[in-house]
């Protein structure tokens, strides 16, 4: 007898599709601002401008900018067939702009006392992908 399919019953993980452009831009040292202008859908870019918000101490700006790239990353997700819940795989490279925002979002709301939506989405990453909350931290 052959088993198939999730043996933990829960939902198949989610792979985003793959938008290479600006992923390359951002790699080739393209002003993340500039990437979000040309691909307004690209959570990595958002991910990327709140990382950096972050890093020179503009928190409000970050957790702004990591909300957008949150709700494109779940526009995206829905598309794609997910339905609220589920494996989101750090693994899967097209993912990855969706987690940091997520990680993102979670350190500046934890920055500015918003303690229950950085609980939230703490355990929404943890959920999601494990190896995204242990590589983000």
């Amino acid at each position: 007898m052959t088993i198939h399919g999730n043996l933990l019953g829960g939902p198949p993980p989610t792979h985003l599709p793959d938008d290479p452009e600006p992923r390359e831009l951002l790699a080739s040292g393209t002003a993340p601002a500039d990437v979000a202008a040309k691909y307004p859908t690209s959570s990595l870019a958002w991910a990327q401008l709140a990382d950096e918000a972050f890093e020179r101490g503009s928190v409000v700006e970050s957790y702004a900018y990591a909300r957008t790239g949150y709700h494109r990353g779940l526009d995206a997700l829905r598309r794609s067939g997910w339905k609220g819940h589920g494996p989101v795989p750090w693994e899967h490279e097209p993912n990855r702009g969706f987690l940091r925002a997520l990680h993102g979002l979670a350190r500046a709301a934890q920055a500015i006392g918003e303690q229950a939506e950085y609980e939230r989405c703490t355990q929404f990453l943890q959920d999601s992908s494990p190896a995204a909350a242990q590589t983000l931290g």
